[in-house]
């Protein structure tokens, strides 16, 4: 009976081991501190929109009922009027600092010809984990490990890669007054891999 027993708490232990084990491995994934992934997206350009006055200039110089009389009196296409085009504008930009994983590179908020606004990373160095995501945050970079979720933050999405050059779009009615930073932030536990300086 004693032996029993015995064996079925020996059996009952292991259970909860294995469970244990499992329930550890699935929190921490410990295998990501070898693993890494690169991402190198270009830079975001917004789309130039042709006015529809310019589409028929060809054609109605085509038509033209008197040519000119000698090649001299053209226009050089160089000198021609043009209107200014929309360009992308940097509203931002910061240096990676290490925090809880050595994190190093660029940070920029973007606004795109068309309006919309972009977070671009560029030459972007960290660790991989479980469950990172990219935040912009009124909290200032640096300094405590989890101070990042305790005050006004957007969250721009999962982190798409450990290294390179990346873009996030942001959402078109966030409110980017008084933030502060960026970070590579690891929502599982409650820490950031590291941040980078912004002043929007």
């Amino acid at each position: 009976m004693r032996q029993l027993l015995r064996k079925r708490w020996v059996q009952a232990g292991l259970a909860v081991g294995v469970v244990v084990v499992a329930v550890g491995l699935w929190l921490f994934q410990p295998w990501r501190l070898f693993t890494s992934s690169t991402v190198d997206e270009a830079l975001p350009m917004a789309p130039v929109a042709v006015s529809s006055s310019a589409a028929p200039t060809t054609s109605a110089s085509t038509t033209s009922a008197a040519p000119s009389a000698a090649p001299s009196s053209a226009v050089p296409s160089s000198a021609a009027p043009s209107s200014a085009r929309p360009t992308t504008v940097e509203l931002a930009s910061g240096a990676f600092v290490t925090q809880e994983h050595k994190t190093t590179g660029t940070a920029k908020v973007l606004k795109l010809a068309d309006g919309n606004r972009v977070l671009r990373l560029e030459g972007l160095a960290t660790s991989d984990g479980p469950d990172l995501h990219v935040w912009l945050t009124d909290a200032t970079a640096g300094g405590s490990w989890g101070k990042y979720d305790d005050g006004r933050y957007v969250k721009l999405g999962a982190l798409k890669g450990t290294h390179g050059n990346q873009n996030y779009a942001i959402p078109a009615g966030a409110d980017l007054g008084g933030l502060r930073s960026v970070v590579i932030w690891c929502d599982r536990f409650n820490v950031a891999f590291g941040s980078a300086p912004l002043s929007l």
